[in-house]
């Protein structure tokens, strides 16, 4: 070994890291504004139900009118998670947590686009709201479609003629998830609304406590109960822990009650908080927790929650570039990379914390130690946006990977409605396998779903497959574009 030869370690990393935030020279700047009102109208072409006359995407129509009539109930409304005509209430109720969060955060920065993300947080609330309408009779609706039917077909949603079974968690079948992500979205979504419209407030987080009450009280995981109508879709692989400590964690944020707080530091090591810390999205809600608790000691308020900033910490320096960590990944071109399906998931949601804490820690005058690395809240901002620069058109491709943005985008995404021809322009039934050859047809989709940020590439080498087969790179979904919100209205304000 050469003289002095570990001197070299801590330079070697903030080099790498420094590299990594290099944008490509032949980057733009970015419309920031631009990106983030697109990616509040990518929610319209999502919405199921009966579309309001300030419906922007006018190639959309109403859709899945009669969904809960089986039941006796209305189910109609809130959002097709991806390309397909699903109502999955687990990523639902995660989206709707993720554009309240934004608003939370970032809503100061959203200028004239905070009335479109409000419009879109309590798209995804009302429809939470009549999912839980039967909470005090110990039954929550959690998913409106068979996606066995519905993904033998290829057909619009104005079209469906699929079954429209609806499924539901109750004592006997229980779905802590499910219901705890559903108690988190209420909760989250009961602050944005605490000073805008305070009787929705109190309506939303009343009913946040007693989902949470009854996610509680019968504890198990959804894709147990109901195996065949959620997995392989939305199976819940990392179980159910971390979403009831998810809810109590914003259940405390909104009401402040001290029998949240002491659930949080009783239910700790039960519930697992420190499990995973660099996992984040529908399924895995660990770092988001510990980024979300530690706010409070960060402020100084709160000691008792001191195990989840350090939970915290390691999550930033677990995701720093130049820091070996086998759960996460780079790619050449600097995209955060993890593996499995779609991508672009991993990468907004983790971005969306990175900023978050950032902001949290330059409020608190803090900095993380990292062994021989500090991250600093400037550093943490900049690997944010060099995640948001990539989707953005700073890639090796030279592509955008949110639709309608920049001069060269994906065109042919896996999305049903935005493949098919719209209802105006063909007004006749496009049957389920009619639909087949819009779906294997190499042209453009007729319809621009403005803002879909699809899942990108799906592989740690940037290359893309601009084709509807491959949907893990090319299906766009809603839990991607929510936090992305966040980070696009942060950076439109401080570029």
């Amino acid at each position: 070994m050469a003289p002095n030869a570990l001197s070299y370690a801590p330079a070697f990393r903030i080099l790498t890291i420094i590299l990594l935030l290099i944008r490509p020279s032949a980057a733009t700047a970015h419309d920031y504004h631009d990106a983030l009102r697109k990616s509040i109208l990518f929610f319209e072409g999502q919405r199921s139900g009966r579309l309001p006359p300030d419906q922007r995407l006018r190639w959309r129509h109403h859709s899945a009118l009669h969904d809960g009539a089986t039941a006796g109930l209305d189910l109609t409304g809130g959002y097709y998670d991806a390309g397909d005509n699903i109502k999955f209430g687990f990523p639902m109720a995660f989206t709707t947590t993720m554009l309240a969060w934004s608003v939370i955060d970032f809503g100061r920065s959203m200028g004239p686009e905070l009335g479109n993300a409000l419009k879109a947080v309590r798209w995804g609330t009302d429809y939470l709201l009549k999912a839980t309408s039967k909470v005090g009779t110990g039954v929550v609706f959690v998913q409106v479609g068979d996606p066995l039917s519905d993904h033998n077909c290829w057909e619009r949603p104005e079209d469906m003629d699929t079954l429209r079974t609806v499924y539901k968690v109750d004592g006997s079948h229980p779905g802590s998830d499910v219901a705890g992500e559903t108690a988190a979205a209420l909760a989250a979504a009961s602050i944005v609304f605490r000073s805008r419209d305070p009787a929705y407030s109190r309506l939303l987080l009343n009913r946040a406590v007693t989902v949470f009450g009854f996610a509680d009280r019968h504890r198990g995981a959804y894709s147990n109960s109901l195996k065949k109508a959620v997995c392989p879709f939305y199976c819940d692989v990392n179980g159910y822990q971390d979403e009831l400590l998810w809810a109590a964690a914003w259940l405390h944020k909104a009401s402040r009650r001290r029998q949240y707080r002491e659930y949080i530091v009783r239910n700790e090591v039960v519930l697992r908080a420190g499990d995973t810390i660099n996992e984040f999205g529908w399924d895995n809600k660990h770092a988001g927790i510990n980024v979300l608790i530690s706010k409070e000691v960060l402020m100084g308020r709160a000691n008792y929650f001191a195990s989840f900033k350090q939970n915290a910490d390691g999550f930033i320096c677990s995701i720093l570039p130049g820091i070996s960590h086998p759960q996460v990944q780079y790619s050449p071109g600097g995209l955060i990379f993890k593996a499995g399906g779609s991508n672009m998931q991993h990468v907004t949601s983790l971005s969306f914390l990175l900023l978050a804490y950032s902001n949290y820690l330059s409020h608190a005058n803090k900095i993380v130690p990292c062994g021989e690395t500090t991250a600093t809240p400037a550093l943490l901002k900049h690997l944010a946006k060099r995640q948001v620069d990539y989707i953005l058109g700073d890639n090796p491709m030279g592509m955008s990977y949110m639709v309608g943005y920049g001069a060269r985008y994906p065109q042919r995404i896996h999305h049903r409605a935005s493949s098919l021809p719209s209802v105006a322009v063909h007004p006749a039934h496009i049957g389920c396998k009619a639909g087949s050859r819009y779906f294997l047809s190499p042209n453009p989709n007729p319809n621009v779903l403005v803002g879909a940020v699809v899942g990108g590439p799906n592989n740690n080498t940037d290359a893309f497959p601009d084709s509807r087969p491959f949907y893990q790179e090319t299906e766009p979904t809603t839990y991607i574009n929510a936090p992305l919100v966040g980070l696009l209205a942060f950076f439109s304000a401080h570029s």
